[in-house]
């Protein structure tokens, strides 16, 4: 990801802050620096560890026991299901949206086929990828 001369660049800040177990907004990594494009910016050691202090006192940050609540709301019949068209709304409309594509990429890697009634089983493997994406 970088060398501890160089430092990261400020493209990776989301995933170095996350391979740390934090889980930041991609709005909030792009105020503490982060770019959306590689070679704008590089961020040195002693300019992320506030960055990282910065997110760990944060309190708006979801974690995975967060969404699993969130898909237990959508399981009408309490058995570990949901319909897929609640679950591809909520992903492409709501907090921090995802691309069609990284909808269709998570479905086609992680979801079981829907059944006769478009139900589909919400699983431990679509919750760790989902956290990947983001």
């Amino acid at each position: 990801m970088g060398s501890p001369n160089e430092g990261i660049d400020a493209v990776d800040l989301g995933d170095a802050l996350r391979s740390l177990n934090l889980n930041p907004t991609l709005a909030f990594i792009e105020k503490l620096g982060g770019t959306k494009r590689r070679h704008e910016k590089k961020i040195k050691l002693e300019e992320f560890l506030p960055i990282y202090s910065q997110v760990k006192k944060e309190k708006e940050q979801g974690c995975y026991e967060d969404f699993v609540e969130c898909l237990k709301l959508y399981d009408k019949q309490e058995d570990g299901t949901m319909l897929l068209a609640e679950l591809q709304h909520a992903l492409l409309s709501l907090g921090e949206n995802l691309e069609d594509e990284q909808v269709e990429e998570l479905f086609a890697d992680c979801m079981d086929p829907e059944d006769d009634d478009g139900m589909i089983p919400y699983s431990l493997k679509l919750l760790q990828k989902f956290y990947s994406l983001r």
